[in-house]
C-alpha cells in the first residue's frame, strides 16, 4: 500500500515553518508497513492544491494532506476538498460542540469565523478535533483513502493516532514491526562497528543508524506473515543490540531521556538539584518538560556568572581564580554545591565555553565540564562538544542527564566513548 502526504502552505515553501509533521507521519505510516512514495509540499494556491490532489490520487491508495484548515482567508484546503470532490458543505454537530467547548475553556468569545469550521464537506466522514478547533475530514471511495488534517502537529497527531493509523494498520497488506533504539553517548562510526552483523542476523529485517544532537536512534524492522512473528523478530534484534551496547540505551521509540531519567528518580524516591552554567537553564527546562517531574527535581539554578557560582552554589571565588570557571574543580564544587544546599541525592552541573567566542588553546570553544556529586561522591569528566553554540549546549544537557541516569543505575557515571 503507497502513500503520499501532501503539506499545504505557504509559510513551508518559505522555511518560516519547518515541516516536522510529515516526517512524523512519514514515520508512523512506516510502522504500520505503509510505503510512503512521496512527500509534496505546496503553498496557498487552490490551483496547485487541486492538481496537487489530482496528482496524488492517481498515483496512491493513501493520502494525507495536512493544513490550510484554519478561519482565515489563506485557508485554503477545505475549499479544494469541496471542488475536487465536487462536494457541498454540512454543519457537523459533533464538531461544533468541540469548538465551542473549546472556547468556553479558555473563556474566549466563539467568532463566527470559529463557528464555520464546523461547516464539512458533506460526503466526508469527520474526525474530531479534541485538541483544537479545526476538524479533519476523510473520504474513502474506490480510488482509496482520502485524509485531511489540521497543520497544528499536536491537533494532527491526535487524529492519526486516534483514528487514522488504527485504521491503516487492519488493511496494511504485510504484518511489520518496528522498534526504535534510543542510544547516547556513543559515536555512529563505534556503535556500527560494535553492531556488526545485525544487518544480516535476520532475514527480512532493516536496520538503520539515526543520529541527531542527542545521540543516534537505531530503527529496527522486520516484515513477516504474521504482526506476532514481526514483533518477535525486532524484538531479538534489540535484544542483540542491548547485549553489546547496553550501558548506551536509554530508551526505546519516543522516550526522551528526561522522561526515563523523571521515571527513575520518581521510582527510586530520589532527589534532584541542577546547577548550569553554559547551558543556562536548558537541562531544567528539559526536565520540567515532564509531567511529574515536581516530585523529584528539587531546584534548578543557572549560576552563569562567576559572583553567582559562589554566592549561589558557594563554589570559593579562590577556585575559580586558581582553576577558571570551566575546570573539573569548578565544575565538581557547582555540583557538591547545589546538592548541599538544596538537600538532595543528587548534584549535577555544567561550565563550559559554548562559543563562538571564549576558547583558548588550553580551554577550547566546546570544552564542557559536567560534574555530577551524590553521597558516595563528587566528580567531574571534561566532554568536546563541537564549534556551534547551540549545539554544544544541546550535547551538553544530554550528556549530563545521561549521567545522572547511569548512576541510578550504577554504572559508571560517564561514557567512555
Amino acid at each position: 500500500m503507497k502513500a503520499e502526504v501532501l503539506s499545504i502552505g505557504d509559510e513551508l515553501l518559505i522555511g518560516q515553518v519547518i515541516n516536522s509533521n510529515a516526517a512524523w507521519i512519514g514515520e508512523q505510516l512506516a510502522r504500520i508497513g505503509i510505503s510512503v512514495g512521496r512527500m509534496t509540499t505546496v503553498g496557498d494556491s487552490l490551483d496547485d492544491i487541486l492538481q496537487a490532489f489530482e496528482r496524488a490520487r492517481s498515483e496512491c491508495a493513501v493520502v494525507i494532506v495536512t493544513g490550510g484548515l484554519g478561519p482565515t482567508h489563506d485557508d485554503r484546503t477545505r475549499e479544494a476538498v469541496l471542488r475536487f470532490f465536487n462536494t457541498g458543505l454540512r454543519l457537523d454537530e459533533d464538531a461544533l460542540t468541540d469548538i465551542e467547548r473549546f472556547f468556553a475553556e479558555r473563556k474566549r468569545p466563539l467568532s463566527d469565523r470559529n463557528r464555520d469550521q464546523a461547516m464539512v464537506p458533506a460526503l466526508a466522514r469527520t474526525l474530531r478535533n479534541m485538541r483544537g478547533t479545526a476538524p479533519g475530514y476523510h473520504i474513502s471511495d474506490d480510488r482509496g483513502q482520502f485524509f485531511v488534517l489540521p497543520g497544528v502537529p499536536t491537533e494532527m497527531k491526535g487524529m492519526m493516532e486516534r483514528d487514522i493509523l488504527p485504521l491503516l494498520a487492519s488493511a496494511a497488506p504485510t504484518p511489520r514491526a518496528v522498534i526504535t533504539v534510543l542510544s547516547t553517548g556513543i559515536p555512529e562510526s563505534t556503535l556500527a562497528d560494535t553492531l556488526e552483523g545485525i544487518d544480516t542476523l535476520l532475514p527480512d529485517t532493516a536496520v538503520a543508524f539515526l543520529p541527531s544532537l542527542h545521540g543516534v536512534r537505531l530503527r529496527l524492522t522486520a516484515t513477516r506473515d504474521t504482526a506476532d512473528a514481526a514483533r518477535h523478530a525486532v524484538d531479538t534484534l534489540a535484544d542483540f543490540v542491548l547485549t553489546r551496547v547496553g550501558e548506551h540505551v536509554y530508551g526505546r521509540d519516543t522516550e526522551s531521556m528526561e522522561q526515563v531519567l523523571v521515571a527513575l528518580l520518581r521510582a527510586q524516591g530520589k532527589l534532584l538539584a541542577v546547577a548550569e552554567s553554559c547551558t543556562g537553564g536548558l537541562i531544567t527546562d528539559r526536565l520540567t518538560n515532564v509531567p511529574g517531574s515536581s516530585d523529584c527535581l528539587e531546584r534548578g539554578v543557572v549560576a552563569y556568572s562567576n559572583r553567582c557560582k559562589s554566592d549561589m552554589l558557594g563554589v570559593p571565588p579562590l577556585l575559580i581564580a586558581e582553576h577558571g570557571a570551566v575546570s573539573r574543580e569548578v565544575a565538581e564544587a557547582m555540583a557538591e554545591g547545589v546538592r548541599l544546599r538544596a538537600g538532595t541525592d543528587i548534584g549535577i552541573s555544567t561550565t563550559g565555553v559554548a562559543g563562538p567566542s571564549g576558547g583558548s588553546d588550553e580551554k577550547p570553544v566546546g570544552l564542557v565540564w559536567i560534574g555530577i556529586s551524590s553521597p558516595d561522591g563528587t566528580e567531574a569528566r571534561a566532554f568536546h562538544f563541537g564549534t556551534d553554540r547551540l549545539t554544544v549546549k544541546a550535547r551538553a544537557a544530554q550528556a549530563a542527564l545521561d549521567a545522572v541516569r547511569r548512576l541510578l543505575l550504577h554504572l559508571p557515571l560517564f561514557s567512555t566513548q
